[in-house]
């Protein structure tokens, strides 16, 4: 019988060691502590980009970064909050890093790229499915407000819980609902235009 997943740490784990305590291995210098994290965390990294970046192989493209960032800076984790908080941020980095190179490569050779027949451009790029809406939004937050950003990333596209949100922010709980609140009430009306 295959081991049941189970949920640690917002991370879903297989029967083997914790995720967190893997990470704490890792940023101590286990080598081999740092593949097996790197092999647990995959599909839920995966899964993360997914949330950012719809268009499969994006997100694959996407995770394929995120892990490398963990084996790079696994050493700057410290253990103060969950490894899943620490992960987000890397996760979030690097998926609205992959989406500026796809815009990017798109500019450069526009004219190679077919749009689908029945896409809807404010919210399909045409270079690979990613949400351009989303990601243009943040992208305009980050330009006008930039204090913004993290509550709106952490709560409503990593989906942390408040406090692990307003932890992971580095701000207080009522801080972050406030600026949650003004990012959204921002970022509302360029999703519905697209403007």
């Amino acid at each position: 019988m295959p081991p049941r997943d189970r949920r640690k740490g917002g991370l879903v784990v297989q029967n083997a060691a914790p995720v967190e305590d893997l990470a704490r291995r890792a940023a101590a210098g286990d080598g081999a502590a740092l593949e097996a994290l790197l092999q647990q965390v995959r599909p839920e990294v995966v899964r993360r980009c997914g949330r950012f970046l719809p268009c499969r192989e994006d997100a694959e493209e996407a995770a394929q970064d995120v892990l490398l960032q963990i084996a790079r800076r696994i050493t700057s984790f410290e253990g103060r909050s969950r490894f899943g908080t620490w992960l987000y941020t890397v996760v979030a980095n690097c998926c609205r890093q992959k989406y500026r190179e796809l815009k990017r490569r798109a500019a450069e050779q526009p004219a190679r790229i077919e749009p689908a027949q029945y896409a809807d451009p404010r919210t399909t790029s045409v270079i690979a499915g990613s949400r351009v809406d989303l990601l243009e939004a943040l992208d305009r937050l980050e330009r006008e407000h930039p204090h913004l950003v993290a509550p709106l990333v952490y709560r409503d596209i990593c989906r942390l819980e408040y406090a692990e949100a307003a932890e992971r922010a580095g701000i207080p709980l009522g801080t972050l609902k406030s600026r949650l609140y003004e990012a959204r009430r921002r970022v509302r009306p360029w999703l519905a235009d697209g403007s």
